[in-house]
């Protein structure tokens, strides 16, 4: 396995809207192998989510898992490992949750992003399988985030308002104990 380089926020490839895979590469030998690596890159960076153009391929392809051991959402629901082949979603409620988003790509930096709180998905699994899932709360969060890299779309291009951009340092520093504090009243 080998772990591949992060695109990093101004790289084209984050810009553009990716192509679907064809139906008969899934089960190819090399596609196989890229989504290990896709998988072993998210583990890599600690990431709980890696789409394709991330990785600077531009196909709808994404990872997803919530891992107990992930440091940054420790108090978020566990979730399998998810392999979303030309993803379609939509969501089930107009209700949104606001999240304090990151991403591998915009290295440093957190914002509060409010979007859906349930939706449905239809995809491809691995093994080129039809799969439909819904999806609630954070691990929704999750996947409209990486879905939205498909799309050439980031987390800033989405945040609640400017002045919810900040430094991972001040975000621990500053907003996260605040959040704590609300959560013991």
């Amino acid at each position: 396995m080998a772990i591949l380089k992060v695109a990093r926020l101004g790289h084209p490839v984050l810009r553009q809207k990716a192509n679907p895979v064809p139906h008969g590469q899934i089960h190819t030998k090399e596609f196989q192998q890229f989504l290990k690596d896709l998988i072993e890159t998210m583990y890599e960076h600690d990431g709980v989510g890696l789409a394709a153009p991330q990785v600077h391929h531009s196909i709808r392809v994404c990872s997803v898992e919530l891992r107990e051991e992930n440091q940054r959402y420790p108090d978020q629901v566990n979730s399998n490992l998810h392999i979303f082949i030309n993803p379609e979603w939509s969501a089930l409620t107009q209700e949104t949750n606001a999240y304090w988003e990151g991403c591998l790509s915009v290295p440093g930096l957190r914002g509060l992003v409010a979007r859906p709180n349930k939706l449905k998905v239809k995809y491809l699994d691995k093994n080129a399988k039809t799969q439909e899932l819904v999806a609630e709360g954070f691990f929704a969060t999750v996947l409209q985030h990486e879905f939205d890299h498909l799309d050439g779309t980031l987390y800033v291009d989405k945040l609640v308002d400017s002045t919810k951009l900040v430094f991972d340092q001040e975000f621990e520093k500053h907003i996260l104990p605040q959040m704590q504090q609300a959560k013991l009243e």
